[in-house]
């Protein structure tokens, strides 16, 4: 089915502004061009592509689209820089998945040295950024633990090792008696939101059980690490974004050595990898940067009893 690139710009543009009417400004056309476009559209694949309100948002088979519409971009601009043709065309756009503490420790260095490319960036849980990948709604993806995903290349980056940490106060008031499974379950606890099973992992290993502390739900993680510094709680933060804390004094690990790795795998969709070669360097590079080599989970350290 050969789709109208005019129909798969509006579309596009709907999703990206979250309106009919800023679609149509980024465009340079009318808002009834926009209509008409994404009407005709919608009667050539029989589906509803846009559910109308304030943003708009796509339906699955929207997405689908719009993806396909991007990924088609990425072909092109590949085709233009192989052929030295001008790309006189808008700057390709890549749809990437990754987790909330990657954008924090490494991505951002990717995206600098990707000064030709425009990135719109899925920020989900790490155990779930492979499921975006596999419902073709992003192009590539940072998944864990080697996850694979039919039908895309996958490169092993190393592993993003984590700390329990909390603030010398904290620890003077919930773990004066030690870290053990009584006072875990009492003392505060830092989590990214529902999905996050980093504590989880990290209370079965050290506790030998489930445990059900009070629990802070903090999505943000410079946010987390800000307050475990200020004494809200304790949380497994990214060693790369507390080892200045550690050095100062203002936070400490629970536990010497209780530290958890996580596997971090780079995957891109099969027909898309010769386009994002470049992009597959650059997050090698920051990678190999940020991360520990070797892409094994481990979780080390025991608590006291």
């Amino acid at each position: 089915m050969l789709l109208d690139p005019h129909h798969l710009s509006a579309l596009s543009a709907i999703l990206r502004h979250g309106s009919f009417d800023a679609a149509a400004s980024a465009l340079a056309v009318t808002p009834s061009a926009i209509s008409q476009r994404i009407k005709a559209l919608e009667d050539r694949v029989g589906a509803t592509l846009i559910n109308r309100g304030s943003p708009c948002t796509g339906t699955p088979a929207g997405l689908r689209i719009a993806q396909y519409a991007e990924d088609i971009g990425l072909l092109e601009a590949q085709l233009s820089r192989e052929l030295s043709l001008d790309q006189t065309t808008e700057t390709a756009r890549v749809r990437v998945a990754i987790p909330a503490d990657i954008l924090a420790t490494l991505f951002i260095d990717v995206m600098a040295n990707m000064p030709g490319l425009l990135f719109d960036l899925v920020i989900d849980d790490q155990d779930h950024s492979a499921q975006w990948l596999r419902r073709g709604e992003v192009s590539a993806a940072i998944t864990v633990d080697g996850q694979p995903v039919t039908g895309c290349d996958a490169t092993e980056l190393g592993t993003l090792r984590y700390l329990p940490t909390a603030s010398p106060d904290f620890m003077q008031r919930w773990f004066s008696e030690g870290v053990n499974k009584s006072t875990l379950s009492t003392a505060p606890c830092l989590v990214f939101n529902r999905k996050d099973g980093l504590q989880k992992a990290w209370f079965e290993a050290q506790a030998g059980g489930r445990i059900t502390p009070p629990t802070h739900f903090l999505p943000s993680s410079h946010g987390f690490v800000d307050a475990a510094i200020a004494g809200v709680g304790w949380g497994m933060n990214p060693e790369p974004l507390v080892r200045m804390p550690i050095t100062e004094g203002k936070l400490q690990p629970l536990i010497p050595d209780a530290h958890l790795d996580v596997a971090l795998t780079w995957q891109v969709g099969r027909v898309l990898s010769p386009a994002l070669a470049p992009l597959t360097k650059a997050v090698k590079a920051a990678a190999a940067k940020a991360l520990i080599p070797g892409a094994r989970k481990r979780i080390r350290g025991k608590p006291t009893e």
